[in-house]
């Protein structure tokens, strides 16, 4: 039985990680892969949570798509909350992943958000709204888009994406050979 692979991207300032979060508090059957990167924790972070900090001997030794891999093959769904060029990479390892892009339901929308956070000063704003219009253009490399406008309505709208790559006839195959095996017994 072969699990999902689920790529969510998008611009900083558009809900991901808020979508994330829910997702997988709503979906007992989708794990977060948490990457491994050899920066420094930022305040806030927990080893293992967001990210696992590891020195470069450890990252170079790390293959994390094994584990991606083993866990699928047991039949997990996985979901990796990624940027473009990352989910570009994954999906050359695994082409049959489903790549997701949430979007801003504006560029003002976008800057309030960013605003909001009460993180950064003008100018780091500005760097990170070009940042979000360059990631933007990137769009058409997925193979769903939603647009986080509401967010009941957005959560909404990436567990149908996901229910509905659960019910694709290759799935429904694998997840009920015995029934399968049947029917194609009387053809």
């Amino acid at each position: 039985m072969a699990g999902n692979l689920f790529i969510v991207s998008a611009p900083s300032g558009a809900g991901k990680t808020t979508l994330v979060k829910m997702l997988l508090e709503r979906d007992s059957g989708i794990r977060l892969s948490v990457s491994t990167t050899t920066r420094a924790p930022r305040p806030g972070e927990v080893n293992g949570r967001e990210y696992h900090f590891v020195d470069a001997p450890v990252f170079l030794a790390r293959r994390e798509h094994a584990w991606i891999e083993q866990q699928m093959a047991a039949g997990q769904d996985i979901l990796l909350e990624i940027d473009w060029q990352g989910a570009q990479q994954v999906r050359q390892l695994f082409p049959g992943s489903i790549g997701i892009f949430i979007l801003p339901p504006s560029l003002e929308e976008l800057e309030r958000r960013l605003r909001g956070r009460g993180q950064d000063n003008a100018e780091i704003i500005a760097r990170r709204t070009a940042a979000a219009l360059d990631e933007m253009r990137h769009v058409r490399e997925f193979d769903y888009v939603i647009i986080n406008n509401k967010l009941p309505e957005a959560i909404e709208d990436l567990q149908t994406v996901v229910r509905s790559v659960r019910l694709r006839t290759a799935s429904q195959l694998d997840r009920h050979r015995a029934l399968f095996a049947f029917l194609e017994q009387d053809t």
